[in-house]
C-alpha cells in the first residue's frame, strides 16, 4: 500500500462520515462488506443530487422496498411517487428496470464486477465502478465530484473537466490499494466533502497535503478546471390547475419516456421556445394568476403561466385525466415542478396533514 492511501485510510478510520448505505470502517474491519442493493440504490439516487437530500428517500425506500426482490415487484407508479421531488427521473424508471432484470435474470444478485454492472439498466461507468468497489472490493479507481476535485488539486491537473476525468482515473488508479478498494474509495469521497472542498479547503488538517501540488503551489482554488458552460435556455408553458368544490384537483400522467416520464402532471401546454397559446382541458372559468411559476431543470429553465379554475363537485375528467383527492396530493408522486404550479394556485393542497 502507498504512504498516501495508508495516510488517508488511517485518517479515514478516525473521520468517516456515518452514512446510512455504508458498512462503516469498524464493521468493514470485521470483514463485512456492505449490502451491494443498499450500495446500488444510494449510488443511483445520489447521481447528481446531494447526500443531505438522498438520505431521507433512502431511508424511505428501504421501509417500502428491504430487497430488490421487494422493489422489483412494485408497481411503477408507486416508485415514481415514493421518487418524486429526488428529479431526475429517468433514474427512478432505470431502477425499476435494473430491479427487475437483476431479479429475474441473475437470481436477486447483482454481478460482482465493474464491466458486468455497467451492462445494467442506468448504470454507467462511474455506477459500475462505485458499487463494484464499494460492495465488492474491486480495485479499481471512483471518480465522483470530490474525488475529482481532490485529485486535480493533488496533481495539479489543469484539463478542464468533465473532459478530463480519463486523466483523472488513471492517475487513481495506481493509488487504489488492493486490499482496501472499498475503504479507499470511501475515504476519498469523504476527504472531497469535508476537508477539499471547492471554497476554503482545510489543508493543514488533509492527510495528503505532503503529496499536494496545489498546496505547493497555492493553487487550491484554481481546480478542477471547468469547460466553459453553455448558456440555459428558456422554455415557457401554460398550466391548468382545476379543483372541484370537494377539493380534489385534476391531474394526468405523462407520457412513460421522455422528461418527467411516468410522472403525474397537472395538464398543460407542451414546453416551447415561445410562449404557447393557452389551450386548457375544457371550459370553465379559467383565470390567469399575476405571476409566473419558475422552474429551473438541468439544461433549461421554464417559465409557466399558471390558470386556475373552480368546477362543481360533479365534474367529469377528460379523457386521461382524473380527479385527486385534496388527502391524496401530497402522496401522490408530484414532481417538484408541479408542485411547485399547485401550490402557486392552491397554496395548502400539496402540504402535508
Amino acid at each position: 500500500m502507498s504512504q498516501p492511501a495508508e495516510r488517508l485510510l488511517i485518517w479515514y478510520g478516525r473521520h468517516a462520515r456515518s452514512l446510512p448505505w455504508r458498512a462503516g470502517p469498524k464493521v468493514r474491519a470485521k470483514g463485512v462488506r456492505p449490502e451491494p442493493y443498499r450500495v446500488w440504490l444510494s449510488e443511483v439516487m445520489l447521481q447528481q443530487t446531494t447526500v443531505k437530500a438522498v438520505a431521507p428517500y433512502f431511508q424511505a425506500f428501504l421501509q417500502k422496498w428491504p430487497t430488490i426482490g421487494a422493489l422489483s415487484a412494485a408497481p411503477d407508479e408507486a416508485v415514481m411517487a415514493a421518487w418524486a421531488g429526488l428529479g431526475y427521473y429517468s433514474r427512478a424508471r432505470n431502477l425499476i428496470a435494473c430491479a427487475r432484470l437483476v431479479t429475474q435474470e441473475h437470481q436477486g444478485r447483482f454481478p460482482d464486477n465493474a464491466r458486468a454492472l455497467a451492462e445494467l439498466p442506468g448504470i454507467g461507468a462511474y455506477t459500475s465502478a462505485a458499487i463494484a468497489a464499494l460492495a465488492f472490493d474491486e480495485p479499481i479507481a471512483v471518480v465522483d465530484g470530490n474525488v475529482e476535485r481532490v485529485m486535480t488539486r493533488l496533481f495539479a491537473i489543469d484539463e478542464p473537466m468533465p473532459g478530463g476525468k480519463e486523466t483523472v482515473r488513471a492517475r487513481l488508479q495506481p493509488l487504489v490499494p488492493a486490499d482496501r478498494p472499498g475503504e479507499f474509495a470511501e475515504a476519498m469521497m469523504d476527504l472531497g466533502a469535508t476537508l477539499c472542498t471547492p471554497k476554503n479547503p482545510a489543508c493543514a488538517l488533509c492527510p495528503l497535503n505532503r503529496d499536494c501540488a496545489a498546496v505547493r503551489l497555492g493553487t487550491q482554488q484554481a481546480f478542477p478546471v471547468k469547460a466553459e458552460k453553455k448558456p440555459r435556455p428558456t422554455r415557457y408553458g401554460a398550466a391548468f390547475v382545476a379543483q372541484r368544490a370537494d377539493g380534489a384537483v385534476l391531474v394526468r400522467r405523462r407520457p412513460p419516456k421522455g422528461l418527467l416520464g411516468g410522472m403525474v402532471e397537472v395538464p398543460g401546454s407542451t414546453w416551447s421556445e415561445q410562449a404557447p397559446e393557452a389551450d386548457p382541458p375544457f371550459s370553465a372559468g379559467w383565470r390567469q394568476l399575476p405571476k409566473n411559476v419558475e422552474h429551473v431543470f438541468t439544461h433549461f429553465r421554464l417559465v409557466a403561466t399558471v390558470h386556475v379554475a373552480d368546477c362543481p363537485a360533479d365534474a367529469a375528467a377528460p379523457t386521461d385525466c382524473w380527479w385527486a383527492p385534496a388527502a391524496d396530493l401530497p402522496e401522490i408522486g408530484l414532481p417538484s415542478v408541479m408542485a411547485k404550479i399547485v401550490e402557486a394556485a392552491l397554496p395548502d393542497a400539496t402540504k402535508k396533514p
